[in-house]
């Protein structure tokens, strides 16, 4: 460190002693290593995200790769399958639903980051963050011929808060830590992509110069997306940038060619073989030196030495080429023979920093998904293909409709994926399972792909408990926590306290409420805890509020609770409780569960399921705020208590409805059948306790401890997606019949899952006897 003056030092002690914040000269005479160029905004911090949730696996997508066991030879090369061509093990393709920061510090830092390293490392990341202030996660849903803009729901506002909340600094400070997350799960030898356009790419250059080091960029990747507009004010903005940087100077990079220009190909490849049609051009025999063993004889009467030069090639390797065709003789008798160069063994030019080939998506176009911010699959091949080889694993930690993971599965690559949003999540299912049929059609591999979530747990996350307390500071810090939840949900639900119950919190309009755990879903026995209090106290009406319920929880308990006299009414909490300001204004809508219904079909040994029933409950807006807000000549869609209405004013300003969802089925996008639920846990690994985790033998106490998982079942199972129907762009039928699928006889229980437009779930059980009476 410089030798401070006694000067300088006593102008410290002053600003010390007045409580100010010292001059920025300061920094470099009294930090060593600290950079003179450096990008700080307000807030910075250097502290980067160290928690550890488990995933859980909620959903396996793996299409049968045979229909029947004699089939199964197919991709056994790659991994175990079972009778149907299932796969049993290897990799699993990873989609994770959830905030990214917690994903990447959870790769990162626990258990699933040892499978990451088996399969060699993450080698690549792409990213399109969302770098445009307006991109809010509103979505646009088609209903009919008409279009529903879905609010984003409170998750997804407080991400785009903590985006643009302040700016650009709330930005920078996003995806600061999220880059530096990425750059500590990269292979040494991995590359990431960063996609972003003229609003934010000078800031992405200097952050991602902070966080890779500037040694490592490599390009900035100019790709012109669109062609020219009308602007009169300014040159128009007609390209993205992509930033391309290397975790270290061993990255990966394979050259990438573009098919030579017409005018190139007619100009020097003039000639075409006789025999075969293949197009050539012709390269002189001659260059400057001699290579080792050329004879600098004459060959064939033809002197070496004619023009002042030397034979490239030995008189034995020039007899070989002539043998093979390779060598031109030209007709006239004083031609000098050359060597021909084939058209179609050229790889071509080598593509370039600026990229103006590949064009946007086609309204029309096979992989349009109609998500906003999809990119060309032309795009995404380049990056993989240049990037990463087969086999390797890559990311897409901002996946939207799964361009990344659609690209990287046709060529041969692993990958995880991840959104915050439920609607990208659900469209990149569609979209996966859409390419394992494409593949499976191909004859080619494809690998099982499963849904996670950190969801459970993200909640105790969301409203504060630190997990790094000991145990019982933790479970001190919840449960105050957890008393002011419960609080701040009854205010939402505008329900009056109790006291005197042991299930019972508050109540409303003469009914009990009940308001489910934190961080778990309502269970059964919670709702058996719930019936028993009504029985002993001759309580007949209830609502139980909860964020999730158990899946398979419903109709069964709720007809279990009637048949006692029991009304009992499950609500989801919404995330909106979280806000503030939806709570004072009374905005917060908690809304019914939905309910399926379904009808199984029995033949011999074989089943189907017969969808039925679909019955949804959300709101957003309501008709009567439409009405007396809208301007005349003007329209807007609601949703109010389960149906979509258009809401139109004409010119002399009078108000007509229109319902949308004429039928339950105008409600459903997705629909899926496991034939056989409960027949695969859902484990995630957890850290173990202190007491329970290994020592160091050899080590005076205190010892320092290893970190150890243990495997933990959640008490849930694994929906095994084996059969699906959904609509797409092409085709918007849906069927509502389900293949019959052969089983072992007995006693089984059906699972089906329901995706409504929106992109959320709802599941239900059934059990069936097959091979027997019911």
């Amino acid at each position: 460190m410089p030798r401070l003056t006694e000067q300088e030092q006593q102008e410290i002690i002053r600003y010390l002693e007045a409580d100010k914040p010292l001059p920025d000269k300061y920094r470099f005479l009294l930090f060593e290593g600290k950079r003179e160029v450096e990008l700080v905004w307000n807030g910075k911090s250097s502290e980067v995200c160290t928690i550890v949730l488990p995933f859980q696996v909620i959903e396996q997508v793996d299409e049968p790769r045979a229909e029947k066991p004699e089939d199964t030879s197919l991709q056994l090369d790659m991994f175990s399958t079972d009778s149907r061509g299932r796969q049993l093990k290897g990799w699993t393709n990873k989609l994770i639903w959830g905030d990214n920061k917690l994903i990447l510090s959870s790769l990162k830092n626990g258990p699933l980051r040892e499978e990451i390293e088996r399969q060699g490392g993450l080698k690549l990341i792409y990213i399109d963050p969302p770098f445009d202030v307006g991109a809010d996660f509103s979505m646009d849903i088609e209903i009919g011929g008409d279009t529903f803009t879905k609010k984003p729901n409170i998750l997804e506002e407080i991400a785009y808060r903590d985006t643009w909340g302040k700016g650009a600094d709330s930005f920078i400070a996003m995806i600061h830590e999220r880059l530096a997350l990425m750059r500590d799960l990269l292979a040494e030898d991995g590359g990431i992509y960063v996609h972003c356009d003229w609003r934010v790419n000078s800031l992405i250059r200097l952050v991602m110069d902070e966080v890779f080091n500037d040694s490592n960029y490599l390009n900035e990747i100019v790709w012109k997306r669109t062609s020219a507009r009308s602007d009169s004010h300014s040159y128009n903005h007609i390209h993205d940038s992509i930033f391309f940087y290397g975790k270290s100077n061993k990255f990966i990079f394979n050259v990438q060619h573009n098919p030579y220009d017409p005018s190139y190909v007619d100009n020097f490849y003039r000639y075409t073989d006789e025999q075969t049609g293949r197009k050539f051009r012709v390269s002189d025999l001659m260059a400057a030196g001699t290579r080792k063993g050329s004879s600098g004889q004459p060959w064939r009467g033809i002197d070496p030495n004619s023009r002042g030069n030397h034979w490239k090639y030995t008189i034995e390797k020039l007899e070989e080429l002539d043998q093979e065709g390779r060598i031109y003789w030209p007709k006239k008798e004083d031609g000098v023979p050359g060597y021909k160069r084939y058209l179609d063994e050229m790889p071509g030019v080598q593509i370039q920093s600026i990229w103006t080939d590949i064009s946007p998506i086609a309204a029309q176009a096979k992989e349009n998904a109609s998500y906003p911010t999809q990119k060309p699959e032309a795009l995404m091949e380049r990056i993989i293909r240049a990037s990463s080889n087969e086999g390797d694993l890559v990311a897409d930690f901002f996946c939207g409709s799964g361009t990344t993971a659609a690209v990287a599965e046709k060529l041969g690559r692993k990958w995880i994926v991840s959104d915050l949003g439920k609607f990208a999540i659900h469209t990149t299912r569609k979209r996966m399972i859409g390419v394992q049929r494409e593949l499976k059609a191909e004859g080619k591999n494809y690998r099982a792909f499963e849904i996670l979530n950190l969801g459970k747990y993200e909640r105790q996350h969301y409203i504060g408990v630190n997990p790094n307390l000991r145990e019982a500071e933790q479970q001190k810090q919840l449960e105050e926590k957890e008393a002011a939840f419960v609080d701040l949900i009854l205010r939402a639900y505008r329900a009056e306290k109790t006291e005197g119950f042991i299930t019972f919190h508050g109540k409303k309009a003469g009914r009990l409420v009940a308001v489910g755990p934190v961080n778990l879903p309502v269970t059964r026995l919670f709702v058996e805890e719930v019936i028993l209090e009504c029985r002993k106290k001759h309580i007949t009406r209830v609502d139980i509020l909860g964020f999730e319920f158990e899946m398979g929880l419903f109709p069964n308990v709720l007809d279990e609770a009637r048949a006692k006299g029991i009304d009992i009414a499950p609500k989801y909490i919404p995330a909106e409780v979280f806000d503030k300001r939806a709570v004072e204004k009374n905005q917060v809508v908690f809304h019914d569960v939905s309910f399926i219904e379904v009808k199984p079909h029995v033949k011999k040994n074989t089943v189907a399921v017969e969808l039925t029933d679909f019955s949804v409950f959300y709101s957003q807006d309501s008709i009567a705020a439409a009405e007396a807000t809208l301007k005349d000549k003007a329209s807007k869609i609601v949703v109010e208590k389960g149906q979509i209405v258009k809401v139109s004013k004409d010119k002399n300003g009078i108000v007509s409805r229109e319902l949308l969802t004429q039928n339950w089925t105008d409600w459903i996008d997705y629909w899926a059948v496991d034939f056989n639920f409960e027949s695969k846990r859902e484990i995630v690994r957890v850290k173990m306790a202190p007491a329970a985790q290994e020592t160091l033998d050899g080590l005076d106490s205190p010892q320092m401890q290893l970190e150890h998982y243990e495997e933990v079942w959640t008490g849930d199972y694994i929906f095994e997606n084996e059969w699906q129907s959904f609509r797409t762009k092409k085709d918007r039928s849906i069927e509502l019949t389900s293949v019959f699928h052969e089983c072992a006889p007995g006693r089984r229980k059906l699972a089906v899952k329901v995706v409504d437009i929106f992109g959320t779930d709802t599941m239900t059980v059934v059990e069936v006897t097959v091979g027997g009476k019911k």
